[in-house]
């Protein structure tokens, strides 16, 4: 009873906490957070100097002494202490101005489907050393489905493909739970390592991770445009170790990523083999949703529909369909709650 009380007035959340980006939806009010998952930590004192938005300004422009980098990687902490300030800071903000005796929030976070009970307990001891009053977990494919508004819960067949940072969630989901999944450590940051490494070989140019972003972004495609699309990018000679300048193509930068987005649309292929056949008959139908920020990739899914014969509908607003998936739960709770992850540490809430 008093928990349904306190219910009433805290702010409760939903958080997408991605290895490139965070979003935090707060019920009634929808996604009012979208910022990098970086943090600046000044070494010598331990002290956190710049979460977000001001912390990826700092990336490769810190003295020696600060370090700024993502706390998460492949979709799982790896800095647990780093990780936990990131989350309080995330949390205080949204409770910015609030009345200082607001209950705190009970918060749903979402996490790659392949993460060990390890890794679910170390998200939840996070969340809640954030400051939050309960922590709950759901899978990323589950809440991008929820955000996708597919019919989950009915015995149909619904394939999901969330492409995000650091993991791509692949998962056939009916009768509100996961009949089968898989969880690659192929995403955007593998595409931006491709970009980085093929600028290293045959360009003998040295380029960081942002710059090799913001290229696959401005060019990437993986399939032939219609217009002939170029860039200007700089970075060091690996040879003199001087600044140099060249121009890059969208055929180079498909050739750079070729090899990851093979791998991806192979896992695909893969996944619809092992569903049960009442299931992919139903997909056939209704198609496989594309989310997440990898997405937006051009061309991405009319390769991946050339790839497996199966229609691929890239849903509206890719990046925010996990958040939005864990606000929609937290807005009906009642009648979503058994979608919420059950683990060893803790289990399902009774709400």
């Amino acid at each position: 009873m008093l928990d349904k009380i306190l219910g009433r007035f805290s702010h409760d959340i939903g958080i997408d906490l991605g290895t490139a980006n965070t979003l935090v939806y707060v019920k009634g009010r929808g996604i009012v957070i979208n910022e990098p998952s970086v943090v600046a930590l000044n070494t010598r004192t331990g002290q956190i100097l710049a979460i977000g938005n001001e912390a990826k300004k700092m990336i490769g422009k810190t003295p020696g002494h600060i370090v700024a980098n993502r706390p998460l990687a492949d979709g799982v902490i790896s800095d647990f202490e780093v990780t936990e300030q990131m989350l309080k800071y995330f949390i205080d903000k949204v409770h910015k101005g609030s009345f200082v005796l607001l209950p705190r929030p009970r918060v749903i976070v979402g996490i790659p489907s392949g993460v060990t009970e390890v890794e679910k307990r170390a998200v939840q001891e996070a969340t809640k050393n954030a400051g939050a009053r309960e922590a709950y977990l759901i899978d990323e494919p589950m809440a991008a489905a929820i955000g996708a508004r597919l019919p989950i819960q009915e015995a149909v067949g619904n394939m999901i493909v969330d492409i995000g940072g650091g993991t791509t969630e692949i998962a056939v989901i009916s009768l509100g739970g996961v009949v089968i999944s898989k969880s690659l450590r192929v995403a955007g940051d593998e595409l931006n390592e491709d970009i980085v490494n093929y600028a290293r070989e045959k360009f003998g140019l040295i380029l960081g991770e942002k710059t090799a972003e913001d290229i696959k972004i401005a060019i990437g495609s993986v399939f032939d445009q219609e217009e002939k699309l170029m860039m200007t990018i700089r970075g060091r000679d690996l040879v003199t170790g001087l600044p140099k300048e060249i121009n890059v193509d969208d055929h180079q930068i498909r050739e750079a990523m070729s090899r990851s987005i093979k791998i991806l649309t192979s896992n695909i292929k893969t996944t619809i083999e092992e569903t049960p056949p009442e299931l992919v008959a139903e997909i056939m139908q209704k198609g496989v949703i594309l989310s997440g920020g990898g997405g937006l990739l051009r061309g991405l899914d009319k390769y991946i529909q050339q790839q497996v014969k199966i229609k691929i509908k890239v849903i509206e607003d890719p990046l925010t369909a996990v958040v939005r998936g864990a606000g929609i739960v937290l807005e009906d709770l009642d009648h979503l709650k058994d979608v919420l992850v059950e683990n060893d540490y803790e289990k399902a809430p009774k709400w």
